[in-house]
């Protein structure tokens, strides 16, 4: 009985660590690159593939692993996950060439569709007091592990080299899955497992990969160009097919009906908007900070640096988090998403006018955490309060998709903002970074806006939909009114 207890206790922190490290670990990439062009003798463009097939992986499998998981599957999913990204490292490290490292890297990029079943478990298999601020912090253990990512295999990079970043993947990943070996009980998940639409899902895969390919290389191929037209056309013939088909599939890959609950619409749509943000700030201040100073601006930073710019983001994004059921229950959610979008605002408007000196960029994304960290907290918690349990991993798994769309879409965007903006040394200029930051600004100002029409009450689940599960109080009161009311 007592290490039924000590394991019951492991549960959440081991359920973070999953989370965490596969985040970090799928989002390796950024400061590689210049050395995967290196190695590899390939050009700067085609070696960011190897950041980009993790995204696309991760975007295409949150959804399948969310439903995989919703039934009694679910640890086993969890473990695969799991093995997946560990074999994907070990693939990465021995690669001797790009083709074989971007299968490598498309391996780890499943970890990034795991955050939806770590919640779904932690939804069922936690007291019901620690379950809200417990799915506040593995959404924002998502977000944080992205922007880790980038410092950790910079230095790592730089010690041991690109193959040892990888291995450290290897190895920290199989530890995260022998902790969840170890904790996760057997009997996670309840009911009976649904059938894989593999349909849905066959749809979905090639209508994510075709758009966000367009998106990500429309800066670098040309948005005019016959293939990036084509991509984009055929990316939302196939979209709207995957769309009709799940409306109209007996157990859909994604349960779009939910969207009708204005709750989980405002909420997803908030997820997007930020997301976009969040990639063009980050795009943005790691370009800015290593600009050489010759330029007028910049600080000639090296990658490291970069990097290490971003720690404040990780940091702030996971303590904020802990203060949100204090914050819910004083001034309600509604009112805290609005002032964490608008926080986010803030520090991009306070870089955009003050980026004279380095510890600036670090005080922006040290703003950034508090306001992103907020947001990202709250919103997996209004999309559950508002949906039966049995569909938790298939919604938080379509919101994963949508931060995902929503990150490549602000990276895209940053890059075409600054290929529009250059000077006479091939570089952005000035005006072009303090352009993308007043984008970002607009796009945090959008995202208060759609919180705070965020609906206070949401529709009535049926009889047969609610379970024990579902009166989990994840957000007790919103300005005064129950969500599930």
């Amino acid at each position: 009985m007592r290490a039924e207890r000590r394991r019951n206790a492991l549960i959440g922190p081991v359920l973070v660590l999953a989370t965490l490290v596969s985040s970090i670990i799928s989002s390796f990439g950024a400061p590689l690159i210049p050395t995967v062009a290196r190695e590899f003798h390939e050009s700067l463009s085609t070696a960011q593939w190897s950041l980009t097939v993790a995204l696309l992986v991760g975007a295409a499998s949150s959804p399948v692993l969310g439903r995989l998981g919703d039934g009694p599957r679910r640890r086993v999913t969890l473990l695969g996950g799991l093995a997946v990204v560990t074999a994907g490292g070990a693939v990465a490290a021995l690669a001797g060439g790009l083709g074989m490292l971007l299968v490598g890297r498309g391996l780890q990029g499943v970890g990034l569709g795991l955050a939806p079943l770590a919640m779904a478990t932690a939804r069922d298999e936690l007291p019901r007091a620690k379950v809200a601020p417990m799915i506040a912090l593995l959404s924002v253990s998502a977000g944080a592990g992205l922007g880790a990512g980038y410092p950790i295999s910079g230095v790592i990079s730089e010690a041991w080299g690109l193959a040892g970043a990888y291995w450290f993947g290897t190895i920290v990943s199989g530890l995260a899955l022998i902790c969840v070996a170890a904790v996760v009980p057997p009997s996670a998940g309840r009911g009976d497992p649904d059938r894989l639409d593999r349909v849905g899902a066959v749809l979905l895969a090639p209508a994510l990969v075709t758009t966000l390919v367009a998106v990500t290389e429309g800066t670098q191929w040309g948005w005019g160009s016959p293939t990036i037209i084509g991509l984009l056309a055929a990316g939302a013939v196939l979209f709207t097919v995957w769309v009709v088909q799940q409306l109209y599939a007996r157990n859909p890959l994604v349960q779009l009906r939910l969207l009708r609950h204005p709750a989980v619409l405002a909420a997803d749509a908030c997820a997007l908007v930020l997301g976009v943000a969040m990639y063009m700030m980050l795009s943005g201040v790691t370009e800015f900070v290593q600009s050489p100073r010759s330029g007028g601006f910049g600080f000639s930073a090296s990658a490291i640096v970069a990097g290490l710019v971003l720690i404040p983001l990780s940091f702030f994004m996971l303590t904020s988090s802990r203060s949100l059921p204090t914050l819910v229950s004083r001034t309600g959610i509604r009112t805290v998403l609005t002032l964490g979008c608008l926080i986010s605002a803030l520090g991009c408007g306070f870089f955009a006018v003050f980026h004279g000196a380095l510890w600036q960029a670090f005080v922006m994304t040290g703003v950034l955490g508090v306001g992103l960290g907020t947001t990202f907290a709250a919103i997996p918690g209004v999309i559950v309060q508002a949906i039966p349990a049995r569909e938790t991993g298939s919604a938080l798994g379509f919101y994963q998709v949508v931060r995902f769309t929503g990150f490549s879409l602000g990276s895209a965007l940053a890059a075409t903002v600054l290929a529009a903006h250059i000077g006479g040394n091939d570089q952005p200029t000035v005006g072009g970074y303090t352009l993308v930051l007043w984008i970002s600004a607009g796009f945090c100002v959008l995202a208060a806006a759609l919180a705070w029409f965020l609906p206070a009450r949401s529709t009535r689940l049926t009889p047969a939909e609610r379970r024990p599960a579902d009166e989990i109080r994840l957000v007790e009161q919103t300005d005064g009114d129950d969500l599930s009311a």
